[in-house]
C-alpha cells in the first residue's frame, strides 16, 4: 500500500466540508467519523460517512449511497471495482481522478439527505 496517511488525507478532505452541521464523532490520525444530527428509530445517530486507515487499504464509507443506491447509477466501473459491500470504497492508493469522483458522489449523497431531512 502506498502512504496510508497521505491516502487517509486525501480522503479525509473529501468529507471534512460536510463536518459543520454535523456531529463530528471520531476525528484523530487514522479515523474521521460524521454522524448526521438526525436521531434514528433506535434512538442512536444516523451515519453519513468516514475514512479509516486499516491494515491493508484506507476506507471510505459513505451510508447515503446505501440509503439511496440509486446514487451508484453511472459511477465509473473503476470505482466500483473498489466498492465492499454497499456503502465502502477501499483504497490502497492515492488516484486524483477517482478521488473526484468520490468528492462529487459524497456531495450528491450530502444533497439527498438534506431532501430527506435527515441533517
Amino acid at each position: 500500500m502506498d502512504n496510508p496517511e497521505e491516502i487517509f488525507h486525501h480522503l479525509r478532505e473529501i468529507l471534512f466540508p460536510y463536518k459543520n452541521g454535523m456531529v463530528v464523532a471520531t476525528d484523530n490520525t487514522e479515523n474521521f467519523y460524521l454522524n448526521t444530527h438526525h436521531v434514528m428509530k433506535n434512538k442512536k445517530p444516523m451515519y453519513f460517512g468516514s475514512v479509516k486507515i486499516n491494515k491493508r487499504y484506507v476506507s471510505f464509507h459513505l451510508m447515503p449511497v446505501y440509503v439511496f443506491p440509486e446514487l451508484l447509477e453511472g459511477i465509473s466501473p473503476e470505482l466500483k471495482k473498489r466498492m465492499q459491500g454497499k456503502s465502502c470504497f477501499n483504497f490502497k492508493a492515492t488516484d486524483e481522478k477517482l478521488f473526484q469522483e468520490l468528492k462529487a458522489l459524497t456531495h450528491a449523497g450530502y444533497e439527498k439527505y438534506q431532501e430527506a431531512d435527515y441533517l
